[in-house]
């Protein structure tokens, strides 16, 4: 009997702290959207002499998001970031998925040693890396371009050529050399029978590589210098920072304007998002 207390007493304390943790995460991970939402909407005068919890006094103010989207010039930011977005992504994933395809399709020497050399790269920290990257960007005139940084983020990452062997490995060889035996091309293999069956996969990376481009800074500050010209939706809104000071009400405003776009898409394609997040996390 005091064996069947002491485990549910025991069940009872697990399930108390699995429920701290996660509310405290869950306010870890509110607490600054609900500041930067309250924030958005307050004058230049609330702002000053109010905390950033202090609610404002009119929900219906939204001058603040006027003069983000006009003196940020957001419509340019996101039609920049739209256009690095769609060719990024489409040079990914056609990128990352030959790999795939000639890695685990194709037997040669080498082939073991390239996906340890994969594995390597992961553990290096890309900032490690970006004298160098900055010296051949340099050589070949692509700083301060926007061909130049579609073609710097367009880089495959790692975590992408694994997703898509996996899904390679669920794929039998079969379809391959039967399309061979018709007259089909390696291409015409990879193209017209593989690519439309790694409709999972593709949803799985075009999520993780969309994100990390849409909310990319430090490159897209570093490499497009032009912030006139060259600004995407991240650097937009560094015109309300200064020596002075910031101006975090505007900033709040431009933040929530940038989030929009991807809250209406995943809203839009959250059962695609799903299925695809799903079916890259199993094998078999």
């Amino acid at each position: 009997m005091n064996d069947i207390k002491a485990i549910k007493v025991r069940q009872a304390l697990v399930s108390v702290a699995k429920y701290t943790l996660l509310i405290f995460a869950a306010f870890v991970a509110l607490v600054p959207i609900v500041s930067c939402v309250i924030t958005a909407f307050k004058t230049n005068e609330e702002y000053a002499s109010t905390t950033v919890m202090t609610p404002p006094e009119s929900w219906l103010y939204f001058d603040n998001f006027i003069t983000a989207w006009q003196k940020a010039d957001m419509g340019h930011a996101f039609l920049n970031s739209f256009t690095i977005l769609i060719c990024v992504l489409a040079g990914s994933v056609l990128i990352s998925s030959m790999l795939a395809y000639v890695l685990n399709r194709f037997q040669f020497p080498g082939n073991g040693l390239i996906r340890n050399l994969f594995m390597i790269a992961t553990l290096i920290p890309g900032i490690a890396t970006q004298v160098t990257v900055y010296q051949i960007m340099t050589a070949l005139h692509l700083v301060n371009s926007m061909p130049g940084y579609i073609i710097l983020m367009m880089g495959t990452d790692v975590i992408t050529i694994y997703i898509f062997l996996q899904f390679f490995e669920n794929l039998p060889v079969s379809l391959d050399e039967s399309a061979i035996l018709d007259g089909c091309s390696y291409f015409g293999v990879y193209f017209r029978i593989l690519l439309p069956l790694l409709k999972p996969a593709i949803v799985t990376s075009a999520i993780l590589k969309g994100v990390s481009t849409y909310n990319e800074y430090y490159m897209a500050n570093l490499y497009l210098q032009d912030k006139t010209k060259y600004q995407v939706v991240s650097t937009s809104l560094y015109v309300f920072t200064g020596p002075m000071g910031s101006q975090y009400n505007y900033i709040c405003a431009g933040v929530i304007i940038t989030i929009i776009p991807a809250l209406i898409v995943f809203l839009l394609c959250q059962d695609q998002i799903y299925s695809g997040m799903a079916a890259g996390a199993v094998k078999g």
